[in-house]
C-alpha cells in the first residue's frame, strides 16, 4: 500500500458548522472536516487499513483544521449499507469521540453519498433523480434512488439489497460500483457514473444537511444500519459458486 494521501484544503460555500465526518463504508478511508476557515478532507485507500489509520487520521485532519473534539458542534458517520467491518468502524469511531466530547453525532445513508456526488458531477438542478448501485459483493447489489429538491433529497427508494436482475435500474443516472454488475441493456439509456468524484466534499455536504434539518443524535443512538445478516460464504458456497461459473463459462 502506498503513502496515505494528502489532506485536500479548500474553501467550500454554505459550510455552517463545525462537523468532523467518517466514512469508511467502501474500500476508501474518507474524512471531511468543516470549519470556518473552510473545508478539510482526506480520501484514501482504506479497507483492513481503515480500522488502524481513522482516529489518528481523524485527530489529525482537526488539528490541521484548528479544531478540537471540544470546538465541533457534531460528528457525523457513513452508518450504512456498506462494508460490515467498516460500518462498525466508523460507527464505534464516532460514537467513541462524541461521548467523550459531549457532543451528538448525524447518521448519514452510505448511499446518498454517492447521489450527492453524483450530483454534483452532473451540476444536477431541482428534479435531478439518481439511482445508486454499489457492488454489495457475493454476486448481490445495495441500491436505492433519490430525487433532488433544489436544497435537499428526497428519498424515492429507501437502500435495500437486491440480486442485480430484481433491481429496475430505470433512473435517468445510475452511480455507483456495481453498474458493472447490471445487465448492459438495462442501463443503456442511463448516464451511467460508476466512479465517484469527491466523496469526501459529498459526505460533508449531507452532513451539513443533516445538521440544518435538526438531526443530531445523542451518541448512544449512533447505530450501523446493517442490509445482510450474513456477511461472508462458507467454503461450501463459495466452491459451489465457483463451479457454477466454471459451467457457465463457454
Amino acid at each position: 500500500m502506498g503513502l496515505p494521501a494528502a489532506p485536500r484544503r479548500r474553501a467550500d460555500a454554505e459550510m455552517s458548522a463545525a462537523l468532523l465526518a467518517v466514512d469508511c463504508s467502501t474500500e476508501r478511508l474518507v474524512l471531511a472536516v468543516s470549519a470556518l476557515a473552510g473545508v478539510l478532507t482526506l480520501d484514501e485507500a482504506g479497507g483492513a487499513e481503515s480500522s488502524r489509520r481513522v482516529l489518528p487520521a481523524a485527530l489529525e485532519l482537526l488539528a490541521q483544521a484548528g479544531l478540537t473534539l471540544q470546538t465541533l458542534d457534531a460528528i457525523a458517520f457513513a452508518r450504512g449499507p456498506g462494508a460490515f467491518t467498516g460500518l462498525r468502524t466508523a460507527t464505534s469511531v464516532a460514537q467513541g469521540l462524541a461521548y467523550g466530547a459531549g457532543k451528538p453525532v448525524l447518521a448519514l445513508d452510505s448511499l446518498l453519498i454517492v447521489a450527492e456526488d453524483a450530483r454534483a458531477q452532473c451540476a444536477g438542478a431541482a428534479g435531478f433523480e439518481v439511482g445508486v448501485a454499489m457492488d454489495a459483493r457475493m454476486n448481490e447489489l445495495y441500491a436505492a434512488r433519490y430525487r433532488w429538491l433544489g436544497d435537499d433529497w428526497q428519498t424515492l427508494q429507501a437502500p435495500a439489497l437486491y440480486a442485480p436482475a430484481a433491481w429496475a435500474a430505470d433512473a435517468p443516472v445510475l452511480a455507483g460500483s456495481g453498474l458493472g454488475l447490471l445487465a448492459p441493456d438495462a442501463t443503456a439509456a442511463a448516464r451511467q457514473l460508476p466512479q465517484a468524484q469527491d466523496r469526501a466534499g459529498a459526505l460533508l455536504r449531507l452532513a451539513q444537511l443533516a445538521w440544518a434539518r435538526g438531526e443530531a443524535l445523542d451518541a448512544a443512538q449512533a447505530l450501523p444500519l446493517y442490509l445482510r445478516d450474513k456477511v461472508a460464504q462458507t467454503t461450501a458456497e463459495r466452491e459451489a459458486a465457483r463451479a457454477a461459473a466454471a459451467g457457465a463459462a463457454p
